[in-house]
Order: C-alpha cells, then sequence, then structure tokens
C-alpha cells in the first residue's frame, strides 16, 4: 500500500528514513529548516560502540546492530550514487593514561561477539608510534569503524533525490495540528502541509514541537592540516581518549569534541578550543605544531538517559525518531530499517521497547497532554486545565534560555517604584529591560531598581537606551552585562541593542546597529536588536548572530499600535529566530493582534506604565500576549466574500 509520509528534519537520520520508505513504495517529503546546522556537521564519523564503552545492554546491542549493517548499506548508496561515503573499518585504538589504573576501567561490558584487545605500554607505543609519554596501554577494538560524516549526509541527500524523495529546504514546521489523537497536519512558515503519516527526526530542535526532554548540547571541534614536509599521514589510526578523539582524513586531522549543555549558544569559544587541544597534544603530542585548520560547532540532541527515542507516539499517525546524541552516525542505518518496519508493516521491533518516550513519564498514564506542546492544539474542546497548559507549555527560546512567558516589560516612565513591581508582577513576565545609563545615573524613577525586584526570578535584559552611536551601544552593553553580574546573573549575556541618534521620532539607526551587533555578536553577547520594521535589516542581523530581532510597531512611546504590518509579516516570515514586536503598541487588541500575525513576543513598556492603571494593564496585557499566540496557532477562518450560516438549513419548519 503507497501512503504519504511527511518527515520532520533533514539530516542524516530523517534522509535515511526518507529513502528506505521511499524504497519499499512509498511517497516520502523532507521538510529541513536548515541542512547545514544538523547534528551530522558536528560529528566526526566514528562507529565507536566498543571505544564509547556503552553499558546500557539495549543501546549496545542496537549499536552493534547497525554498525553491522553500514558495509553493505554504504555499497549501496555510493552505487546508487557514484559517490563516495568515506566507510572505513579500520578499528579503533583507546589509549589509557596512567591516573586511569590497570586496563583504564575498559572492555570489561564487551563480549566475544565483539573482541576488545588490550596492549601493554611497548605494544601501544610500537603499534602506534608518536602517542604521549604518559600513555602506558590501551585497547584495541577492530570492529570499531568510521565514515565521512559529511559525505555521508551529502551522499545520503544525494541518493534521496535520486529515488524520487521530495526534498523541501527552508520549512520550518511551527507546529503539528493535531485532532482526535491524530496529527492532521503541520504548520510550517509556508503554510499548512498535511500527510497520512508523520515521523519527527528534528534532532535538538524536536522539543521546540513535543514536550519531549530532547535538549541541545553543543559540540565545538577542529582540525589541523598534516604538515606539507610529512611524507604521509603519521597518525594511522583513530584514537579515542577520555576527553577526546582524534581521526585522521587524508590531509587533516579532526579533533573533538566539547559536549556543552548552553543550549543553542553558537560559535566556538576559545575555553573550547583549548581544553580539546590540550588534551589531544596530551595524547599525541606532534599535532602541537600542525597548522590549525577549522573550527565548527553543532547541537546533538541529548536526552537525560543519553539515548534515544524510537518508535510510536501518543498519536496514532506520528513516529518518533529523535535524540540520538552522540550516536546518531552510527544509529542511521538501523533506525532507518526499524522506523520503516514500524510504519509499513506494523511490526515493533522488540528492541524499540527500551527506547520508548514513555520511560520519561513518571507513571504510565493515558492521557497524553503532557507531551504536546500549545504549539500542537488545533481545533476541538478543551477543559480549563487544558487551556492553562498551553499558555504555560510552549516555551519562548532566546540564545538557548527558555522562558515560560513571550511578554517582557521594561521599568521606565512609572510614577513610582510600588507601580513597577506591582505591574511586573501582575504582567507574569520573565524579562525586563533596564536602561543601563539609567540606572548608572540614577535617573528619576531609577533609583534603588537594582533592590526593587527579585532578580533570581527575573531575567535582566540590558539595554544600551540613550546611545547615539555604535561605538556608545558597544560601551553601554559591556556595562550592563556587568551590572547584570552585580546583581547575581554571572551567564547573563543578553544585550538589547538601541542606536538611536534621532531625538524627535526615535527611529534606530540601521547602520550602526548593524555595526554594533556585528562587534557584541564577536564579544559573545546574545543581542536582541530594536530596528525599523526593515525585513532586510532583520535578515543581516539574523545572519551576523543576533539572537532575536525586534521590529518596532510604531514610533516608541506613540501608542499609535501596529502601522508596520506588512513588513513584520515579512521578517517573520523569514526569520530563523525569534521576533520581539518592541515599542508602539498601546492596547491589549493591538498586542493580541501582533501576536496573531505570528510574532514569537512582544514588548510593552509605555502602555503599561503611562495607564491610569498600569497592575490591571500589565495583566491585560499578559493575557493579550497568550491569547493571541493561541488564536495564531488555532488558525484564523477563511474569509468570504459572501454569508454562511452558522446554523443548518436542513430541517427547518416550513409551511
Amino acid at each position: 500500500m503507497t501512503s504519504e509520509i511527511v518527515i520532520i528534519g533533514g539530516g542524516v537520520i530523517g534522509l535515511a528514513i526518507a529513502i528506505e520508505l521511499k524504497m519499499r513504495g512509498t511517497n516520502v517529503t523532507v521538510l529541513c529548516r536548515d541542512f547545514q546546522a544538523a547534528a551530522t556537521h558536528a560529528a566526526a564519523g566514528m562507529l565507536a560502540p566498543d571505544a564509547e564503552n556503552i553499558t546500557n545492554e539495549a543501546m549496545r546491542s542496537l549499536c552493534w546492530r547497525s554498525r553491522a549493517l553500514y558495509p553493505d548499506w554504504t555499497t549501496k548508496l555510493e552505487e546508487l550514487t557514484g559517490l563516495n561515503t568515506g566507510y572505513r573499518a579500520c578499528g579503533i585504538l583507546a589509549p589509557v593514561f596512567e591516573e586511569a589504573g590497570g586496563q583504564g576501567g575498559r572492555g570489561e561490558s564487551l563480549s566475544s561477539s565483539s573482541p576488545a584487545y588490550w596492549f601493554n605500554k611497548e605494544a601501544i607505543h610500537q603499534y602506534q608510534p608518536g602517542l604521549g609519554a604518559e600513555v602506558v596501554g590501551g585497547w584495541w577494538y577492530p570492529e570499531d569503524a568510521q565514515v565521512d560524516n559529511k559525505a555521508l549526509a551529502q551522499v545520503l541527500r544525494t541518493a534521496a533525490e535520486c529515488v524520487g524523495v521530495e526534498l523541501k529546504d527552508g520549512i520550518t514546521v511551527e507546529a503539528f495540528l493535531q485532532q482526535q489523537g491524530q496529527v492532521v497536519g503541520v504548520q510550517t512558515n509556508v503554510g499548512i502541509i498535511r500527510a497520512a503519516h508523520y515521523v519527527l527526526a528534528s534532532g535538538a530542535w524536536s522539543n521546540e514541537l513535543l514536550l519531549l526532554p530532547v535538549l541541545p548540547r553543543k559540540g565545538q571541534m577542529l582540525s589541523v592540516r598534516i604538515p606539507e614536509f610529512a611524507p604521509e599521514v603519521p597518525l594511522k589510526r583513530i584514537l579515542f581518549g577520555d576527553n577526546t578523539y582524534i581521526v585522521p582524513r587524508r590531509d587533516r586531522l579532526i579533533i573533538g569534541a566539547t559536549s556543552e549543555d548552553v543550549g543553542f549558544t553558537p560559535n566556538n569559544t576559545p575555553d573550547g578550543i583549548q581544553k580539546l587541544l590540550q588534551a589531544a597534544i596530551r595524547l599525541y603530542p606532534q599535532l602541537k605544531d600542525y597548522p590549525i585548520q577549522e573550527f565548527w560547532w553543532g547541537f546533538r540532541p541529548a536526552t537525560p538517559d543519553e539515548l534515544p527515542i524510537l518508535g510510536t507516539s501518543h498519536c496514532e499517525n506520528l513516529t518518533l525518531a529523535t535524540g540520538h546524541y552522540r550516536n546518531g552516525i552510527l544509529l542511521t542505518p538501523i533506525t532507518a530499517v526499524l522506523i520503516a518496519d514500524l510504519i509499513l508493516e506494523q511490526k515493533p521491533d522488540p528492541l524499540l521497547a527500551d527506547f520508548h518516550y514513555s520511560r520519561f513519564q513518571s507513571q504510565p498514564s493515558t492521557s497524553t497532554a503532557m507531551l504536546t506542546h500549545s504549539a500542537n492544539f488545533s481545533n476541538g474542546h478543551h477543559t480549563p486545565d487544558a487551556m492553562n497548559r498551553v499558555s504555560t507549555n510552549s516555551p519562548l527560546i532566546i540564545a538557548g534560555k527558555t522562558f515560560q512567558s513571550r511578554l517582557m516589560t521594561g521599568t521606565g516612565k512609572y510614577r513610582s517604584i510600588e507601580e513597577m513591581q506591582q505591574s511586573v508582577a501582575a504582567s507574569d513576565c520573565q524579562i525586563v529591560t533596564v536602561a543601563v545609563r539609567r540606572v548608572q545615573t540614577k535617573a528619576p524613577g531609577h533609583e534603588g531598581l537594582a533592590e526593587a525586584l527579585d532578580w533570581t526570578k527575573i531575567w535582566m535584559l540590558p539595554n544600551t537606551a540613550g546611545c547615539q552611536t555604535a561605538e556608545e551601544a558597544i560601551r553601554v552593553a559591556r556595562l550592563g552585562r556587568e551590572m547584570a553580574k552585580l546583581l547575581g546573573q554571572e551567564d547573563n549575556n543578553f544585550v538589547k541593542l538601541e542606536v538611536i541618534p534621532d531625538f524627535k521620532y526615535l527611529l534606530p539607526d540601521p547602520i550602526g546597529t548593524l555595526q554594533a551587533a556585528e562587534q557584541l555578536v564577536k564579544e559573545g553577547f546574545a543581542v536582541l536588536p530594536y530596528i525599523n520594521a526593515d525585513p532586510m535589516l532583520a535578515k543581516r542581523l539574523e545572519e551576523v548572530g543576533c539572537a532575536t530581532v525586534m521590529p518596532l510597531a510604531s514610533p516608541i512611546g506613540s501608542g499609535q499600535g501596529l502601522k508596520t504590518t506588512a513588513n513584520i509579516q515579512i521578517i517573520i516570515e523569514n526569520a530563523n529566530v525569534p521576533v520581539v514586536v518592541d515599542a508602539g503598541i498601546g492596547s491589549p487588541s493591538e498586542a493580541a493582534q501582533a501576536m496573531e500575525l505570528g510574532a514569537d513576543a512582544l514588548l510593552i513598556n509605555s502602555a503599561i506604565a503611562l495607564s491610569p492603571n498600569p497592575a490591571a494593564m500589565a495583566r491585560a496585557m499578559n493575557l493579550a500576549t497568550v491569547a493571541g499566540r493561541l488564536a495564531y496557532l488555532a488558525g484564523r477562518m477563511p474569509i468570504k466574500d459572501y454569508a454562511s450560516p452558522s446554523s443548518p438549513l436542513t430541517g427547518t419548519i416550513t409551511n
């Protein structure tokens, strides 16, 4: 039977599942937000269940089965595409340092079905010259292997095209639309896409669509170039150390990888690269003289137990294939086979039971509401409890930090500190913006601000209000970061960037804003730039690494409402970062309208502070923000040119 299947996620897992399903006669579409952002590109391609010393029996079995599929699987892909995957059954060497003691605690979990051999100090240095002097022995895992992860990703993409899989790039899936235990469509940045069956394979981004405990784990990597004077690659084998690994590839060595719980914070860091280099040089000292070739990073999808989530979901026509963490490349072929068997033959492999999402639920339940974000409710009747979950379970994520409220507020223009405190509490906001300059100078209304709010519960968003140039804004942003530290937020690198040379209309300077943003991003800030509703500028700011874009609805403090609707819609449609509508909103109805456009959040200050009853207005703005978000996710009814009766015409009484 031919069925239509949509796969969310264009990494190796999603592509491999798509190819397997297509080869079995289905019509398959893959929706991919950004092919280059997949965790695939953050891997080194090791197929190393033995070197990883996996202790979980089910996981070890799954990994061994997948490794066994690799030779035939890659051969078929190479024959289909004419491209090389870089698969090599090379084995992996795991050196052990003296402080590990004995045989380094490895090898105990392996059985005769996957042998491991211990080399003493003399043997390992003879077997692999150039190891560090502190290496006292090591394990040799002859059945482990490697594949070129980037080559594999390209081969899978080409293979998918060859067999007729429909690949849709630049598609951001925003929500699953559900009715009566079925997914009836996915809401995307280009509209609703429907299918008979759906597969979630979006890796570290899976938690944005379902309440699955899958979170990003950042991995930094680098490569060094083999010097030209070297007659051949001196390192012949993969070295797998406790804190690093080194993978030889033609004219370079790949060194990886950190494992950082920092959300979606991008970029390489000096600390991360330094740790990798120190560990790698200790393992293989001569690479200290090799020229550095490239740095990169990516986000692996990690679960609390570091095991994948595979199999059925709370919806009959939604299958899960995510959370592969460090073993995504290794588990790709077995995941494709098991998921295809499950969908097309309704034959779940017994091993899938160990990787079902329900293992993370505190108690068995037939209720599925806990798994669904607010983004997943479509038409239908819901209890008040369910509606409350909708408003709280759809988090706003900015620079890897999660917030439950989509309303941000400010601290300026209030008649008293007390009114400000009451309004912040009534708004239920979690982000409050503070003008750094005004706090520094103790401007009226800002005295005692540091003590007025509980900064353990509220995230400070320092802003550069009053800065007329990029240089001023950069200096004030640095001060704001220090101010946040003084208030106990050591890891707060947020800044709301404002560069406003115009005192009459208070319109931001696009050139100065871009210049300041580029520098602040380089300095590790999470930049939230306040801008005119300019789609081209918004895209450019996103490209330089800004954490959000914040287009104005109308001039700041004017209360004119949404005067830039068309441009804001364009920004929202094209943005891959949160869009926060800032400035000009004067009433709750305007707040709701901005959220109905698809804005991710609002920043409202004047409309609250200048109301005769600020606390009541703050609460109203909160409710409007929630209502607007729900309305956007639910979807508006079609607009018609003619009337359509609400009551049925059949069964009416006639003469």
